[in-house]
């Protein structure tokens, strides 16, 4: 993951260069944004279900940046103050914080519209299909079907009963999407069969699911320091979480078993998802 982090921030400063002109303001905030540290979860998914394939890196890093733009306008978005009202990401001031508001949306505006426009470049894959493919599969995932109808399910449940299946669909949308995106993106670069388009898709809902049960946690029993981030917040707001709804003992025992069975999906590759079935087990053993 070090390795991806370090390729993927190279990735990511390339294609977000500095700018003198007179919006350059702008360009600064999406780099401040991006270029923030962060697990490279998403882009680590990219590269390894790349590598499955056979896909050129060059290619691979492209799309593992375009999903990194999308995951970070929507922590942007997320830490504005009509949202979740957070001060602190990756342990320093927020977007807006350190901008201020305006700024912090028009950041998170144009780092959505530019994931696009990388896919759809010619350099991401020479084929014209498998570009739209992925255009098409990322809009679905981060869209009202995905992400942004999963942010939704969570303003929602600040103020509403939420049962254990509302829960769960609300962050199979708000996270899973974009994970199963990151980890089926080497599929489609790679035109791969639907058998393993599919293992990589059931990998990557139940390893989605485990990593927010993991997150939950950590919001009751993290500690900013590692985090990164306040805690406590889900509490504060009176949000129906897994932790909530089952106890912390219970939850912890669900991540640990989704793990578990996000690898059993991965037996179709043998030992070349060695690396992602370590993964799984690292998301819900982590404390940041």
């Amino acid at each position: 993951m070090a390795e991806t982090v370090e390729r993927v921030e190279a990735a990511i400063n390339h294609l977000l260069p500095h700018s003198d002109l007179a919006e350059g303001m702008l360009f600064e905030a999406m780099r401040y944004g991006c270029l923030g540290g962060g697990k490279r979860l998403r882009p680590f998914l990219v590269m390894e279900s790349s590598r499955l394939f056979g896909v050129k890196r060059d290619c691979a890093l492209r799309v593992a940046a375009a999903i990194e733009f999308v995951h970070c306008y929507s922590l942007i978005h997320d830490d504005l103050p009509a949202m979740d009202n957070s001060d602190l990401r990756r342990g320093r001031p927020t977007v807006h914080r350190k901008f201020e508001e305006a700024t912090a949306i028009l950041a998170g505006d144009a780092l959505l519209t530019y994931a696009f426009e990388v896919l759809a470049d010619h350099a991401t894959h020479e084929d014209p299909n498998v570009r739209c493919h992925l255009v098409a599969s990322l809009a679905r995932s981060a869209g009202s079907h995905g992400m942004v109808g999963g942010q939704m399910l969570d303003l929602m449940a600040e103020h509403e009963e939420f049962a254990i299946g509302a829960i769960t669909r609300l962050q199979r949308l708000k996270t899973g999407e974009l994970i199963a995106f990151s980890a089926t993106a080497g599929a489609l670069l790679g035109r791969a069969d639907p058998a393993h388009l599919n293992a990589l898709k059931g990998y990557a809902y139940d390893l989605g699911l485990a990593f927010q049960i993991t997150d939950d946690l950590l919001d009751i029993d993290g500690d900013p320091a590692e985090t990164g981030k306040p805690v406590g917040q889900d509490e504060e707001r009176g949000k129906a979480t897994f932790v909530s709804m089952m106890g912390v003992e219970r939850a912890r025992a669900q991540a640990h078993m989704l793990a578990e069975q996000a690898c059993r999906h991965l037996d179709i590759f043998d030992e070349r998802a060695d690396l992602l079935k370590r993964l799984a087990r690292w998301v819900v053993e982590r404390r940041a």
